[in-house]
């Protein structure tokens, strides 16, 4: 007897990586919903309890993130996880953080992994990746004036594209059992610094970027006078530290590991992506 394909709810679908992986499912003639506040198939809202049934209806898997720039949405997603059990959800494939698995049981992206760990009913895939090579193009460390302004020293990080984090994520939801339980850390095949990353970016864009180490506390008062919540301010202190400190993420192998493709290069990355700096206005 045929049967029709699982249908995959896809949280987050206009950002960086829902889009994404929305995009691969269905090249791969996989049925999807895309559910975000605007803009999606389904209207989802992390405040709203009342838009969860209604995106979870029929849905056998689930690409799941929380909110973004939040800390405290852990018991808002163990709500959600609780109606997609009930809905007949039986795979969730999670949007983590590089190292959260060290991280405090209190954290909320470490109480959703523990979360997701002890449900006997939903298989799962726990995607843990680095910084985003599309952060240099679309958010927080995009050059402004011809300058990456960030305080980060001279730490390296091994920044993996977004493509790359879909393209595993894609794979664990076409299949899940063959990833049931996997925990995948994502990253590039290279660790750089800021300043060697600019370097790239000015290479393959011909516009001249700098980059310029911060005092943190400014960088960070900055970030929240500029919108970013309060509570997010420490998130973002941690995270540069972290690469400061040296303590970055390294290059690993679970992206060709999932995908059976190696990573790309952030110079790769640069290249498609240098349209992207020749628009900066603000020089």
């Amino acid at each position: 007897m045929l049967t029709s394909p699982s249908l995959t709810l896809v949280l987050g679908a206009t950002g960086k990586t829902g889009s994404r992986v929305a995009n691969r499912l269905i090249s791969r003639g996989l049925p999807v919903r895309t559910a975000a506040r605007s803009g999606a198939d389904a209207h989802f809202d992390w405040d709203d309890s009342g838009t969860y049934a209604p995106a979870l209806q029929g849905v056998t898997r689930v690409y799941l993130l929380g909110p973004v720039m939040r800390t405290d949405f852990a018991d808002q997603v163990s709500v959600f996880l609780d109606q997609a059990e009930a809905a007949g959800a039986r795979h969730i494939t999670y949007l983590s953080a590089y190292g959260v698995d060290a991280a405090p049981p209190e954290t909320a992206l470490r109480s959703v992994e523990l979360d997701l760990l002890s449900r006997r009913n939903l298989t799962h895939a726990i995607l843990r990746p680095a910084w985003f090579m599309q952060n240099f193009s679309e958010t927080f460390l995009k050059p402004i004036g011809g300058a990456i302004v960030v305080p980060a020293g001279d730490g390296a990080e091994a920044f993996v594209d977004a493509e790359d984090i879909a393209a595993v994520a894609s794979v664990t939801l076409a299949d899940p059992q063959a990833h049931a339980g996997a925990q995948y850390a994502l990253t590039g095949p290279e660790a750089l610094t800021i300043a060697e990353a600019a370097k790239i970016i000015s290479d393959v864009s011909g516009q001249a970027v700098g980059y310029t180490d911060i005092d943190r506390d400014e960088w960070v008062a900055a970030a929240v006078a500029g919108g970013v919540p309060a509570g997010y301010g420490a998130v973002l202190r941690l995270l540069t530290e972290t690469i400061a400190s040296g303590h970055g993420s390294r290059p690993g192998s679970d992206v060709e590991k999932a995908t059976g493709a190696a990573p790309a290069r952030f110079a790769d990355f640069a290249r498609r992506t240098a349209a992207a700096w020749a628009m900066d206005e603000t020089r």
